[in-house]
């Protein structure tokens, strides 16, 4: 955390805005920019949440990427507390059920909605300006982007070449990556193209002074058996080459062949600030943090992010029917059936038709896929085990429609980067870690500055069927090794989640069965989650229905340990203008 004061008033900001090497110079920077009244300055780029008291108003932002949380308590029309924690503001006895039902609609719905788990208790939403009284009454909501104040609409004529468009793509890349360096810098190195891209250009402006002196960890997990050893020549490749360009860094490889999601998922999702519905993935992850942390870290750079941010849009086809080019659509979804080796229809249904009727879609899905718990599940469709009449009464409906607009909105081609910012954040699990061992997960494929470069590319420069993510690897030719540069597969980590559930499900089911939380009983048909539970252990469903159950385990094992936590690490801070 980070404090200034002139003047203007003081500023708290948690994490870093404009650099993360200077914290200090960055609040200072954004006290100057908001201290002035009657301005509105546009939200500068870093990963940060703020409180700005100063003499005539307080302002509570948070920067567009939403990675550090940042809550406030209300209370006879007052805020009376912020924090980074819900929990810490929150009554664990005055639940909100609306925020369940719109956290069981989907990975996305925690952080795009001001509800939170406890009554009274509201959301800064990211890049959002919140305006308070010097006693603390609500005045303005005001929402102040960055991609979207500086980015013009996506063109539909020719732009710019490959290789111009892949100049644009280095530039913005080398940017976010040297905005987000720390002292001692850390890289997830997996051996795919994005986190090897990332750690590349990391080493390069180290070597080149361009990022300021620091030191480099490369991180990375490693498996001997199963699946995921097939991934070991890229990483020992990727390993190879970066240091090849940073003698000075040093590898920490991870043997990780004992790790199993939902180990231990009790500890892991009990433990979150919210509900998480990747919790069952924790353990990989914290075995990398705390790694990460015994070296000192204070950054940790991943390539998370890219699949959707530096690849072709296939969203674009949409846009081109929603304008009437239906000859140019029907031609371009034919060469990227080619291009991902699917059928013309299956392309047309995905990305032109279901996002013009999302829930109408879903429901014909479910339909015509009964005959399992997991059958016809599909992104918003309510999982058999929440009872009707919670979801009823607690707006279920009206989440999944929310969730559905935010996903696709009117125009799926935008929000398509918009979702993927808010897959990755913000994690609690990750935020929860960062208070412990003292660093922050940062994305830069998720920078507002990549984001813009790529959304402006013409669907024809950023497409080349057979080849995923044609621009980001014309922007790396000179640095990515032949095989990393050359790859299109990655190996999932299907053969974890199997294995968690093999060794875990009966575990998981004992989790369900024995829960005490009155919540539970209410919400869910515990009966019916278990055998839910047990058709994913035999293999049924999908990645669309695996998430659902995922994240309503996450849910029963918040809710049973939400008494043991009623207050985390991390006091709230009282707002008054004399604090």
């Amino acid at each position: 955390m980070s404090t200034a004061s002139s003047q203007a008033g003081t500023a708290v900001v948690v994490g870093w805005v404009g650099s993360a090497r200077d914290r200090v110079a960055g609040a200072h920077h954004l006290l100057a920019d908001f201290g002035r009244g009657g301005t509105a300055p546009t939200l500068p780029a870093g990963d940060y949440a703020a409180v700005l008291v100063c003499r005539d108003r307080i302002l509570l932002i948070r920067d567009e990427q939403a990675r550090i949380p940042l809550f406030f308590r209300e209370s006879g029309g007052r805020v009376n507390a912020v924090s980074t924690s819900a929990r810490c503001l929150g009554n664990v006895t005055e639940l909100e059920r609306r925020y369940f039902c719109r956290y069981l609609t989907g990975n996305m719905a925690q952080p795009h909605a001001d509800l939170t788990p406890f009554t009274g208790v509201h959301r800064v939403l990211g890049g959002e300006v919140v305006e308070l009284s010097v006693s603390g009454r609500p005045r303005s909501h005001v929402w102040r982007g960055v991609r979207q104040a500086q980015e013009p609409p996506v063109p539909t004529t020719d732009g710019p070449s490959l290789g111009e468009a892949a100049q644009e793509l280095r530039l913005a890349l080398e940017n976010a990556v040297g905005r987000r360096m720390g002292t001692t810098t850390a890289c997830h190195v997996s051996g795919g193209t994005d986190s090897t891209s990332v750690a590349l250009l990391t080493a390069r402006l180290l070597v080149e002074g361009r990022g300021g002196p620091g030191g480099l960890v490369l991180l990375a997990g490693r498996f001997s058996r199963g699946q995921l050893a097939a991934e070991r020549p890229y990483l020992d490749v990727a390993m190879q080459e970066i240091r090849r360009h940073s003698p000075a860094a040093r590898p920490v490889i991870v043997d990780a062949d004992d790790v199993a999601d939902f180990d231990d998922f009790q500890h892991h999702a009990g433990d979150a600030d919210e509900p998480c519905a990747h919790a069952f993935r924790a353990p990989w992850w914290t075995r990398l943090h705390a790694a990460a942390a015994e070296r000192g870290c204070d950054a940790l750079l991943t390539g998370c992010g890219a699949d959707p941010i530096v690849d072709a849009n296939p969203f674009h086809l949409h846009q081109l029917a929603r304008t009437g080019q239906l000859r140019k659509m029907t031609e371009q979804a034919s060469a990227w059936a080619v291009g991902s080796e699917r059928g013309v229809r299956d392309i047309v249904n995905a990305y032109v038709v279901k996002p013009a009727l999302p829930l109408a879609s879903e429901r014909i899905t479910a339909l015509l896929r009964r005959g399992t718990v997991l059958g016809g599940l599909g992104t918003y469709n309510r999982p058999r085990w929440l009872r009707s009449g919670f979801a009823r009464a607690h707006g279920y409906r009206e989440a999944r429609i929310a969730e559905s607009r935010f996903v696709l909105a009117r125009r799926p081609e935008q929000s398509l980067y918009d979702a993927a910012n808010y897959r990755a954040a913000p994690d609690p699990l990750s935020w929860n870690r960062a208070r412990q061992d003292g660093f922050f997960l940062s994305h830069p494929f998720l920078d507002p500055e990549v984001i813009a470069t790529m959304s402006r590319l013409p669907a024809g420069t950023a497409f080349q069927p057979g080849r995923p993510k044609a621009v980001l690897r014309e922007a790396m030719a000179d640095l990515l090794p032949a095989p990393i540069l050359g790859r299109t597969v990655k190996v999932p980590f299907d053969d974890l989640y199997a294995r968690g559930l093999r060794t875990h499900g009966d575990e998981l089911i004992s989790l369900c069965g024995t829960a005490r939380h009155p919540l539970i009983a209410e919400m869910f048909d515990v009966e019916t989650l278990c055998r839910a539970v047990r058709e994913a252990q035999l293999g049924m469903g999908d990645a669309y229905s695996w998430d659902r159950v995922n994240s309503s385990l996450a849910l029963v094992a918040w809710l049973e340990r939400l008494d043991e936590r009623a207050g985390p690490s991390g006091a709230a801070m009282p707002v008054t203008a004399d604090s």
